[in-house]
């Protein structure tokens, strides 16, 4: 049974031209997403891979309701998403935890806007605190949590409302590899129980292989579905310690980085040749943008 489904979308932006001798203030589109369709199953956990600039934070975006496509339409259970809602729940790079609020107090965000009385709240939280390992932290503040804790709380607060769908935007970017290693490993055992639809984007194929049912390889701008992978990998043999050396996962990775390579160097030309003079996306190198924020990068090149 299809859960999400993307029928050709096509996303622009206006942006600054700055370039060909036109005044700084005139404006230019720029094609983010162009013709995307996509089918993402009910119970699946699908991976969207891209190189930088590609457009997948921009078709998450629209999943999530956050923006709408200039044309198509994406669709849950054969409905027409117009805007967010608590079938969704959300997980992006930064943990955008409150910083007045303690890990419950977090993770209860959203049952508050259920209207969920106090004692119930309580009794969720503390189970999906549990279900990410942050037993004994209850209490403590965002500023009183490593980078791999605000994560988890971020984690337990999308579950908790119990949403049909959790969205991750390169959720595990920002943390060191010991960290990720760790909280891909407890994603999967989260889908494993709750048999979520999963829909997560990420620069690393080799995340992608660990995680994904299917991976989804995008173009470079304007992104596309350029061919859909499928992984044939178990969970179960996920979880083995050295799942990365098996032959099925070196041929998996081998696959999706020829398929992707091709579309990598047209990302990395296509930065080259920005008409911005002084431009911070990644040296215009194309490289991995994890660590930058929308607010520096030039609004020339501001499709993720």
């Amino acid at each position: 049974m299809t859960k999400i489904e993307s029928v050709n979308v096509t996303k622009s932006y206006k942006i600054r031209d700055l370039g060909n001798g036109k005044s700084p203030d005139a404006d230019t589109e720029l094609l983010a997403l162009d013709q995307v369709n996509l089918e993402i199953k009910k119970g699946e956990f699908l991976v969207i891979l891209g190189p930088s600039g590609c457009g997948k934070s921009t078709f998450l975006d629209m999943v999530c309701g956050l923006s709408k496509p200039d044309q198509g339409t994406i669709l849950i259970d054969g409905k027409a998403i117009d805007g967010p809602g608590l079938d969704r729940g959300i997980v992006f790079q930064q943990y955008a935890l409150f910083p007045w609020r303690t890990a419950r107090k977090n993770v209860e965000f959203g049952l508050e806007a259920q209207n969920i009385d106090k004692h119930r709240r309580q009794e969720i939280s503390q189970e999906y605190l549990n279900m990410v390992g942050l037993q004994g932290f209850e209490n403590r503040y965002p500023y009183e949590l490593s980078g791999g804790m605000k994560q988890r709380v971020a984690i337990a607060r999308a579950l908790a409302f119990n949403p049909e769908v959790l969205l991750m935007d390169e959720p595990f970017a920002a943390l060191d590899a010991q960290t990720r290693d760790i909280l891909q490993r407890t994603l999967l055992r989260i889908k494993a129980q709750t048999g979520k639809t999963i829909l997560f984007i990420t620069h690393s194929i080799d995340e992608a292989v660990f995680l994904a049912d299917r991976v989804a390889v995008m173009t470079a701008r304007p992104g596309t579905i350029k061919e859909i992978i499928e992984v044939p990998i178990s969970r179960e043999e996920k979880l083995m310690d050295d799942v990365q050396s098996t032959p099925k996962f070196i041929k998996t990775r081998y696959a999706l980085w020829e398929t992707l390579k091709e579309e990598v160097d047209k990302a990395q030309e296509i930065c080259r040749s920005c008409p911005v003079e002084e431009c911070s996306f990644a040296e215009k190198a194309g490289g991995n943008l994890a660590g930058l924020t929308p607010e520096s990068i030039p609004q020339k090149v501001r499709v993720q």
